[in-house]
Parts: C-alpha cells; structure tokens; sequence
C-alpha cells in the first residue's frame, strides 16, 4: 500500500501566517470579513407595529358599537261598523301573519248583521284582529282590529286600554254604522282619524258631505284610504300617529 504524504505547505516566515491557515489561504485577513452567529444579546429596539398587507383586501374589525335600543311599541285600535274593511285594513301592512278571529255567517245573523249591498263578506270578526309594523328603528305599531257587531262592543273596552289612537274605518254608503264608534271614542277622549274606505276604488260622497252627516269637528281629521292598498293603509295610519302625538304634546305642555 502506498503511503500518503501531507502537502508541503511553505514554512510561514515569523510572525507571517502560516502556510495551512484559512487567511493564507482564501486570502482573508484576520479579523475582517463576516461573523457568523449571535455574538451578543439583541439590541432593545421594539418591533414595528403589524399592519395590514395594502392587497389584501381585508379591513379592520367595525369599533364596538353599544346594542340599539328596541323600538317603542304602540298600540292603535282598527274601528268601525260591520263589514267596512277593518280586517283587510289590518291584513294590508302586516308584517306578519296577522292574526284573525273570522268565523262564518250563518242564518242566524239574517237580519242582524247587515254586511252592505257591495260586499260578498262570507265571514265576521267575533274577538279581534291583530297585526304590527315597524315604521323605524325607533317605532312599532301593533294593530288591534275591533269586532263590528254590537253583540261584541262589550270588548271595546279592553281593547282600548293603553291604546294612543284610532283609525274608524267608515263605508261611504252606509254611514250609519260608524256612528258608535265614533260615540265610543269621543267619550273616550282617544284621539281617533276617520278613514272612508274606497270600495271598488271610489267613495258615494264627498269628504265634505261626510265630516257634515257624521257632525264631525274640524280638529278630527277625515282621510280617503283603500283599505286593500298597503302604502294607502300606511298613509292613514301615519295621521293617526300624527294625531296621537299633537294630543301628547297638548297634554304635556298644559
């Protein structure tokens, strides 16, 4: 086996570097060049603060904000004679289902309950009916359709209780049927709006004609609605808030 011999490295002159050294070498001079690794603690300088990449498309998180308050509820009552459009009144701007006590008119009602040469009315209200809508963040109406016959007016009563206003639905053709609700709530003291229901899209009479038959004042407002229509319906309703709300700042001020 032949043996191997070592390089002949130059002999380093004294005080040189010597001939196998890394700066004789790679031509490095000692000292300088690069220092790997850590050689001391890291200096005390705080990161930057984290910031959304410009393309990602992300977007902070929305500032807490406190929950909002729920809206004041108010309760209106849906008035008037039988068969005049109170039910479909309340059905037209429900937001909900509404709910509805029909029960079907049977022989026994002939000659008592008179429900007009123009309607096909098959059914009748015997407790109530019921609905709401939410007109803002800050209101909601809840809706209280009164039974027609006389028979029920024995309920009127609970129904009004805690109500801020009325809506009496009248049939221009039959006048004489909203006269008790009118009674009701003028000895009441509730404010009420007087709303005449265009059937078949018109009225039999003047609104003149009528706030004169009905011996209304001028400070009860009288309004044309269709009772089928829902902005028509939410018309109405907004005078009757209007109404209510004049009532509550005469009251506070005096």
């Amino acid at each position: 086996m032949d043996s191997v011999r070592s390089p002949e490295w130059p002999v380093a002159p004294l005080g040189g570097l010597a001939g196998n050294s890394a700066a004789a070498r790679y031509g490095t001079t000692p000292g300088i060049g690069p220092v790997l690794g850590r050689t001391g603690p890291p200096p005390a300088v705080p990161p930057p603060p984290y910031r959304l990449p410009a393309s990602s498309g992300a977007t902070p998180p929305p500032a807490h904000r406190p929950p909002a308050a729920p809206p004041v509820p108010v309760k209106l009552l849906i008035a008037g004679g039988f068969g005049v459009g109170k039910t479909t009144t309340v059905g037209a701007i429900s937001e909900i289902a509404p709910l509805t006590t029909e029960a079907e008119m049977t022989s026994a009602g002939i000659g008592v309950d008179d429900r007009g040469s123009r309607s096909s009315k098959t059914t009748t209200t015997v407790a109530m009916d019921f609905g709401c809508v939410t007109i803002d963040r800050s209101l909601k109406l809840y809706l209280f359709g009164t039974p027609g016959q006389a028979r029920f007016g024995f309920m009127w009563d609970d129904l009004a209780r805690g109500a801020l206003g009325a809506l009496v639905v009248v049939d221009s053709a039959r006048l004489d049927d909203c006269f008790p609700a009118i009674d009701f709530f003028e000895r009441a003291g509730l404010p009420f709006v007087v709303g005449v229901n265009a059937f078949d899209g018109r009225v039999a009479l003047e609104l003149g004609e009528i706030r004169w038959a009905l011996a209304i004042g001028d400070h009860v407002p009288l309004v044309q609605f269709d009772a089928r229509d829902r902005l028509s319906v939410r018309d109405a309703l907004l005078v009757v808030l209007d109404r209510a709300l004049d009532r509550a700042t005469r009251d506070r001020r005096a």
